[in-house]
């Protein structure tokens, strides 16, 4: 992968310096802001949106939802199996859900296999998972509000298989 996509893409972010000269403050004052934020659980993190699907690394990534079903415990409903789902290294996201499923489970892995594998050798052998339903994504039309250019999309074949 390019260098600096990769830094990126581990969260690599301008510096408190730079930071503090867009706006006009000191880089102390940058720093003292953000550590608040960090302590107050507002800012968890940032990264770039990037598009790596003409990167091989990207482009070879499978993405999957999951739908999982789980049963509340007493005293601790969804939290505990949502958080222990959540711990799993695959999963991108996780959020609990109203309607015919509990959480929303989003993963990556490094192809179809690997996404499987952690399905059914990982996610529903967790006591209290009762079903799980699985949706590969094929494409990206838009990611975290940013559109996503697909060129002519009837010229170009899908990959769904490594």
């Amino acid at each position: 992968m390019n260098p600096v996509l990769k830094l990126l893409s581990e969260g690599a972010a301008v510096s408190t310096d730079q930071m503090a000269q867009v706006l006009g403050l000191a880089a102390a004052e940058v720093e003292r802001q953000l550590e608040l934020l960090k302590r107050e659980r507002i800012l968890l993190g940032w990264r770039p949106v990037l598009d790596l699907s003409a990167q091989s690394e990207g482009a070879s990534a499978v993405r999957a939802v999951i739908e999982v079903k789980i049963t509340p415990e007493r005293g601790g409903g969804f939290n505990r199996l949502a958080e222990r789902i959540s711990r799993f290294d695959e999963v991108e996201s996780a959020y609990l859900m109203s309607g015919g499923y509990d959480l929303l489970v989003f993963v990556r892995g490094s192809s179809l296999q690997k996404v499987a594998g952690f399905v059914s050798e990982k996610l529903s052998t967790i006591e209290g998972v009762l079903s799980t339903s699985t949706h590969f994504m094929l494409r990206c039309y838009k990611e975290q509000g940013f559109l996503v250019e697909t060129g002519d999309a009837s010229s170009t074949r899908l990959t769904i298989a490594p």
